[in-house]
């Protein structure tokens, strides 16, 4: 499938407005920039600021509550951007999609970034995070049987990786959507897609340098597709998109989780870039994908559903 028209007219703005060498502050405020601009903020969703314990000090959260949907589903969210940018407020509008599409709670986690804080940092405060929730997911409205995680891009590596660190414990699935899951990887997309949709091996590099000493050695804390036991782990919806440089990471654990016995269902959007689910203005293809694939995932929490609900792309 070619590059869908509008996606296609952003990377072609995008290119237009490239500046290499942009500063790490430049590049936190263009993600917040482009939150405002692209981000969409449906109705029926309120929310409220939290603070959580975390391994070094306190951590800020966002708790998003659909209406009537108190004791139901919950789902503990890690925004993208690399371990080095995003925050509550670039992805707030992602969160709400969910919230609403979904029928679900979400509590968006501001865990601390590179390289201010060089990994493990990110995935200290992750798993600090989700054992919180799931101690008091009776108090923040959520039912402690149907808990689960995810996160887009950099943060859905940390959310695979919290799965594979709390195996057995009170997550009962997983949503992966444009997951990083191997830094060091080069598989096919990676050399097809390394400049010009967006997401660019340069930024990969960059990032990955950004987080430290701990990150230089491929890891399975860094990389979760480079864990070698997968059993035991919660079903998982990952979703990929077609025009995306980690594309085939998301592909390669779909079917290493369905080899240990775990249920994976993996969806590639055609047409697709990453963070197209972001960016909902101006790609109105992302924002119904995005309402699917919540409403999808919320059956998947209720045990409703096994199949996903649009299909692969070849």
């Amino acid at each position: 499938m070619p590059l869908d028209p509008h996606v296609s007219r952003f990377l072609d703005m995008m290119a237009l407005g490239r500046a290499d060498g942009l500063t790490l502050d430049g590049r936190r405020g263009a993600i917040r920039g482009l939150a405002r601009l692209a981000g969409l903020t449906p109705e029926g969703v309120g929310s409220c600021d939290l603070v959580l314990p975390g391994p070094t000090g306190p951590l800020a959260a966002r708790l998003y509550a659909p209406e009537g949907c108190e004791g139901g589903p919950g789902l503990v969210y890690l925004h993208g951007g690399g371990l080095v940018t995003g925050d509550l407020d670039t992805h707030d509008g992602i969160c709400r999609v969910l919230a609403a599409a979904g029928s679900f709670r979400v509590v968006s986690i501001d865990y601390r970034l590179a390289p201010e804080h060089p990994f493990p940092a990110a995935l200290d405060d992750a798993l600090a995070a989700t054992d919180w929730v799931a101690a008091h997911a009776n108090e923040v409205g959520i039912d402690p049987a149907r808990l689960g995680i995810g996160g887009d891009s950099a943060g859905a590596g940390l959310a695979a990786r919290v799965c594979q660190e709390r195996r057995g414990g009170a997550i009962r699935a997983q949503l992966l959507i444009c997951p990083v899951l191997d830094v060091h990887g080069a598989r096919a997309s990676r050399r097809d897609f390394a400049r010009g949709y967006f997401l660019d091996e340069a930024t990969i590099q960059g990032d990955l340098a950004a987080c430290g000493p701990a990150a230089a050695a491929p890891s399975p804390r860094l990389s979760p597709l480079r864990e070698a036991d997968l059993t035991g782990l919660p079903p998982a919806r990952i979703h990929t998109a077609e025009f995306d440089p980690v594309r085939d990471e998301g592909a390669a654990y779909a079917e290493r989780l369905e080899r240990a016995g775990v249920g994976a269902a993996h969806t590639c959007h055609g047409g697709m870039i990453h963070f197209f689910y972001g960016l909902g203005r101006l790609v109105p293809r992302g924002q119904p994908i995005l309402s699917a694939i919540a409403r999808d995932f919320g059956e998947c929490l209720r045990g409703a559903s096994t199949r996903p609900i649009l299909p692969a792309h070849p």
